[in-house]
């Protein structure tokens, strides 16, 4: 009897205790399904992350599904990568449903051509890529290489030679934008092809190229050539460093290169405070064999028509002061660096894929360009001669003041108002230096 009233006494407390359990459980559970309910109500977005990229994935198989290699493994890599910010608990059960749709798929070959889907997504791609440069680029330049564009006269600046060089030069001003400059330069024992190679080549610029810090290519369009590049070129320390997104093209008749080079808007490049992007930019090229002066009427030298033209933020009476002092050593230093690039071609290896994307050129006639550009019918750019440039600064107090100024340009680097009144007390010391001068 003892032994049965102590296992009654067990029982009664494990039935208490269970009772009371039960009860400290309702709540707990009443808390967690009202949890459930609250929780899919206001789902976050990762719980249907997997979902959208599942359907995405199956999309993409069904379009795929009648590829001839592989079309799993292709499809598969890329919604994997996708699902990397999605919970882990999902991805080993994703992947099997898109493994498996995929297979599905291709097994019912729902897709009847792929092929020529992707071929047509491709060309409008290219097609979008080559608008960045467009036929009527190639036009304008055409008309300013047959001088007739129709703009102001050009007016003469240099005519220098080296023995294996010359070079002239002409400056205009234009009623709206920064002065323009064009060059003839003849460069001899030099192909076309390899001047070509030479300007587009970023890789090497960057070794001959002093002001050339950064060059990296952003785009580019396998069946055109044409590229979007960004530049970063060094400026003096009181100056922001200049950013340039530039698109370029290469147009050829026979062996004439007409390459076209100018800013371009990229807005997934976006603006930095520490650099200042030259919107307004244009230089291009026309390249052709030339007659040698050692050679009796031999093609074995290169010309290149240079067209050039940048608003670099600074004012452009200022600019034209800049450029008529540094142009000949620019100019000899684009030779030394092409010198070195001949040498270095010389020695064979793998060129860079800026060079190689040079060589993909657009074929047009040259006789269809100069009627399409409309060169037969436009009046002809007239060249003067100008007067021998006075100096800028009469003594050295102007002298004084434009460097400032240019200081202050620099510096500042906040308008046009600015630098238009820095300009205007430029000229106005300028002037005042020039009517100072005894006739």
């Amino acid at each position: 009897m003892g032994l049965i009233g102590a296992l009654h006494e067990i029982l009664e407390m494990v039935k208490i205790e269970y009772t009371d359990f039960v009860m400290l459980l309702g709540p707990l559970w009443t808390a967690f399904l009202i949890g459930i309910v609250i929780g899919w109500a206001w789902k976050p977005k990762w719980a249907t992350f997997g979902q959208e990229k599942l359907n995405s994935s199956v999309s993409k198989a069904l379009d795929l599904s009648s590829m001839p290699t592989s079309p799993a493994r292709s499809v598969m890599s890329p919604p994997l990568k996708g699902f990397s910010s999605a919970p882990c608990l999902f991805q080993g059960y994703e992947a099997w449903i898109i493994n498996n749709a995929v297979h599905n798929a291709v097994q019912k070959r729902l897709s009847p051509s792929p092929i020529e889907f992707d071929d047509q997504s491709t060309s409008q791609m290219n097609e979008k890529k080559s608008d960045v440069v467009a036929q009527e680029d190639v036009e304008h330049l055409c008309r300013l290489v047959d001088m007739k564009d129709g703009g102001p006269s050009w007016i003469h600046m240099m005519d220098r030679s080296t023995p294996t060089m010359t070079n002239q030069a002409w400056r205009r001003d234009p009623k709206i934008g920064p002065p323009q400059y064009r060059s003839r330069t003849v460069y001899e024992d030099v192909t076309p092809e390899l001047v070509r190679d030479f300007f587009w080549d970023d890789e090497f610029r960057l070794k001959w190229d002093d002001m050339l810090s950064e060059a990296t290519t952003l785009d580019e369009c396998p069946t055109t050539g044409t590229m979007v590049v960004q530049w970063i070129k060094k400026f003096p320390f009181f100056c922001k460093d200049r950013e340039y997104i530039i698109g370029r093209r290469i147009w050829e008749s026979g062996r004439m290169y007409y390459c076209v080079t100018k800013g371009v808007p990229y807005p997934s490049i976006p603006r930095h405070d520490k650099l200042r992007r030259v919107d307004n930019y244009y230089s291009s090229w026309c390249i052709q064999a030339a007659e040698s002066r050692h050679d009796n009427g031999q093609l074995s030298a290169c010309e290149v028509q240079l067209f050039h033209q940048e608003d670099m933020g600074i004012p452009w009476e200022i600019a034209k002061l800049a450029v008529r002092k540094g142009m000949w050593d620019t100019v000899k230093n684009i030779e030394s660096g092409l010198r070195a690039y001949q040498k270095q071609r010389a020695l064979g290896g793998i060129i860079s894929r800026p060079a190689f994307m040079a060589q993909i050129n657009t074929k047009i006639s040259l006789e269809y360009l100069k009627a399409s550009a409309g060169t037969e019918v436009s009046s002809q750019t007239a060249v003067v001669t100008a007067s021998d440039d006075k100096p800028f600064c009469g003594n050295i107090r102007n002298l004084i003041i434009v460097g400032g100024s240019i200081l202050l340009a620099c510096t500042l680097d906040r308008g046009y108002l600015v630098k238009t009144i820095i300009s205007g007390v430029a000229n106005k010391f300028g002037n005042a230096g020039k009517k100072s001068k005894p006739k």
